[in-house]
């Protein structure tokens, strides 16, 4: 997969600077670069990038507003913040960036997010191709609605542990996450992979019980021991597993689960 770029920045160097560090990666193709975040948003609504590496001071709109403006359109890509500041860093996170670099920026950690984008795209990309593919085998008669003859569904999902596949019921599944490119199952006491992407997951798992409360978190509500208040309207949220775990709750997924919860 080669990820179209889009490069923001209102300087020209650290522009030619950062294009220099992504050349050096086979899996990115920068398609464009704009000085300015009104440049930029012309740019997004004409092209279809993958990834935006977004400056945040610039003049006029800046670039946690351009993240905003991102958020409302049809087509939205993933924005990584290559800034100077370490202050905005929460703000970043509201809108839904990836990742947040700081200037100068390290190889390893430009690679670490360019991997998240990738695995983001490919997530998006099986997705909507299962949901084509359901279309498609959907019934057009009367029987639309009713279980395919001979499937069945069972209440387990397959991880491995040990070198062998295991069944976890979902009722010992606490949380599910994203770490290092791998989608991993956590229950009381072990953490274990599996082959699922967390749309998967989220779709095969009982959707009144499983809330997606991070774009890398799948959560049991029922799991939930405390809601603790964290930054800027996000939550933390502590499990009952071995570890009291804490998950994340974005700024967006917050006030969906304060609808669900009632409070």
């Amino acid at each position: 997969m080669k990820l179209k770029a889009l490069i923001v920045d209102d300087e020209y160097p650290a522009r030619q600077e950062l294009r220099y560090a992504l050349s050096e990666f086979d899996n990115v193709e920068i398609v464009g670069e704009a000085a300015n975040a009104q440049e930029a948003l012309a740019l997004i609504k004409a092209l279809d990038y993958q990834v935006i590496f977004l400056d945040i001071s610039m003049p006029g709109m800046n670039g946690l507003e351009l993240g905003a403006a991102i958020q409302d359109l049809p087509r939205q890509p993933q924005v990584i913040f290559v800034t100077a500041y370490d202050e905005y860093a929460v703000r970043a996170f509201e809108v839904n960036a990836v990742d947040y670099l700081l200037k100068p920026v390290e190889h390893t950690r430009l690679k670490k997010a360019i991997d998240k984008v990738v695995r983001i795209t490919q997530e998006s990309m099986a997705a909507s191709e299962a949901a084509a593919a359901g279309e498609a085998d959907a019934p057009h008669n009367g029987s639309q609605g009713a279980q395919p003859a001979g499937q069945i569904k069972i209440d387990r999902i397959p991880a491995e542990k040990q070198g062998k596949t295991v069944l976890v019921a979902e009722s010992d599944i606490i949380y599910a996450f994203t770490e290092q490119d791998y989608i991993y199952v956590k229950t009381f006491a072990d953490k274990l992979f599996t082959r699922f992407t967390l749309k998967e997951l989220e779709a095969r798992l009982n959707p009144a019980v499983f809330f997606r409360t991070h774009r890398c978190y799948l959560v049991n509500l029922h799991k939930v021991r405390e809601i603790v208040p964290f930054f800027n309207g996000t939550y933390n949220l502590v499990v009952e597993d071995k570890e009291n775990s804490e998950v994340p709750v974005s700024r967006a997924q917050a006030k969906k689960l304060r609808k669900i919860l009632g409070f």
